[in-house]
């Protein structure tokens, strides 16, 4: 239950709630038809399949663009996974779960003893939580956040009153605690992020980066923008090949 003093913190974020809702109900930037081709890798049997994870009230769909672009890098679609779930159906620790089922799932199709988790927005607390605390350090190369709420983002509080993973995305939460708890980037996974400081919605901007990931600024970009934007999906497949 929400205390008093929380909700009035609810109340006086109410304002945000429009941008936020009209962010994330912006559609999201279709495939640049000029995107620059990539070549396929001469160490492709050894790569990693790649497991791609939405952000809050999204859908698989957002990674049509970032898809086309691994697939122009040598990727087949049986190394391509995206995962689908309900953002409002259960807290995140459960969805970090789900994620991990997924993940053992793909390793039984492909025979990989690793995969590369690629994750937007509120996908990468979840992610986050199944490499932490549900045993994905010992099955995940890479892991990838695209403004990602990794410090929590006032503009959930906007939403916090009645959506789980909202609650789940305000700075001090109990998820956004224990995930920056000690090692934020535990483990031998290799971690990156990409992040904007015209991001409408991470505020502050600088909630992305991690200590001990390759933390990469992207410029001024809207939050669904990182999906489509042609350098930053560049960055993502020199990283997934490093």
């Amino acid at each position: 239950m929400l205390t008093a003093r929380q909700g009035t913190t609810v109340l006086l974020a109410l304002p945000a709630l429009l941008a936020l809702c009209l962010a994330l109900l912006t559609p999201f930037p279709s495939h640049a038809a000029d995107r620059s081709r990539g070549h396929v890798s001469d160490q492709a049997s050894s790569r990693n399949p790649v497991v791609l994870v939405h952000g809050y009230n999204a859908d698989p769909g957002v990674w049509g663009g970032l898809r086309e672009d691994l697939r122009a890098a040598g990727y087949t679609d049986s190394e391509l996974f995206s995962w689908g779930y309900d953002t409002h159906q259960s807290v995140n620790e459960v969805l970090a779960g789900r994620l991990g089922a997924y993940v053992e799932e793909v390793r039984r199709q492909t025979g990989a003893a690793r995969v590369d988790v690629v994750a937007h927005s509120f996908g990468s607390l979840v992610s986050r939580w199944y490499v932490k605390f549900g045993g994905g350090a010992a099955t995940v190369g890479h892991w990838v956040s695209l403004a990602g709420p990794n410090r929590g983002t006032s503009t959930a509080w906007a939403c916090a009153l009645w959506d789980q993973a909202c609650r789940d995305m305000t700075p001090g939460s109990y998820v956004v605690k224990n995930l920056n708890g000690g090692d934020e980037t535990p483990g031998a996974v290799k971690y990156a992020t990409f992040w904007s400081n015209c991001d409408e919605v991470v505020n502050p901007d600088d909630s992305v980066p991690l200590t001990g990931a390759a933390n990469t600024p992207v410029g001024c970009l809207r939050h669904n923008d990182l999906l489509g934007d042609d350098a930053t999906s560049a960055g993502v497949r020199s990283f997934l090949a490093s």
